[in-house]
């Protein structure tokens, strides 16, 4: 007769893998043999389960956001949700407590994108003044693109978007002191003022009819951060 004890020893291997103990008693009360071996979780797997995760956070953002569109903000439940997604209520919920926080999640990842895009176009520009020029045509165009609707009433407030906007502010400054160094910008007036000047004249795009309007806007703004002659 034999008794066996499993014990778990964890720690030992990286990755997630587990390292397991089995204890063996023999019937003789006299030999106790003691068995380590490794129990692999395969990575894989957690890999997996965290792309399948992340997917259904995705498509439950992009659902609620074309339900919103669709019907408009006070119509959309999370039953409608669910089922539009293709998941279960309980799995929603375990997820998301309520719509509203669900369009807060989807707008910090809009936020995060935009914040993303700027750096590329950013880095796709050649010289100080060019890379400068590039970043305020794209936010200007940003503001035109994702204006006047009920969600953006809703989403543009929270701790969120104060961050984005503190982070994006320091973006711009940065540029506008490169510019600054290199005589493109006007040096008479410091970086943190005009980036400040750059941000609230071009979120007037956000009433623009149409993209020559806003190129007019840019235009203008470009104008009052030229060194005078």
């Amino acid at each position: 007769m034999s008794f066996f004890d499993h014990s778990r020893l964890s720690g030992f291997f990286p990755d997630g893998d587990t390292l397991w103990r089995q204890s063996v008693y023999v019937n003789t009360g006299c030999l106790l043999i003691v068995v380590l071996y490794a129990r692999v979780v395969p990575k894989l797997w957690t890999d997996t389960i965290d792309a399948h995760r992340r997917a259904v956070h995705d498509a439950t953002l992009d659902t609620t956001a074309a339900l919103v569109h669709e019907h408009g903000l006070t119509a959309v439940t999370m039953s409608q949700i669910a089922k539009q997604t293709g998941i279960g209520r309980a799995t929603l919920y375990k997820y998301f407590p309520d719509v509203e926080a669900i369009l807060t999640a989807w707008h910090e990842r809009q936020v995060a994108r935009h914040l993303h895009y700027l750096v590329e176009v950013r880095d796709r520009a050649g010289d100080p003044g060019q890379r400068l020029t590039a970043v305020l045509e794209a936010f200007a165009l940003i503001q035109y693109e994702h204006h006047g609707t009920e969600l953006a009433a809703l989403l543009h407030r929270g701790e969120h978007l104060a961050r984005a906007k503190q982070h994006l502010h320091g973006f711009i400054r940065d540029l506008l002191a490169e510019g600054t160094a290199t005589g493109d910008v006007r040096e008479d007036v410091a970086a943190n003022e005009l980036a400040r000047f750059c941000l609230h004249a071009l979120q007037a795009a956000n009433g623009m009819t149409s993209k020559a309007a806003v190129r007019r806007l840019l235009a203008v703004t470009l104008a009052g951060l030229r060194p005078s002659a």
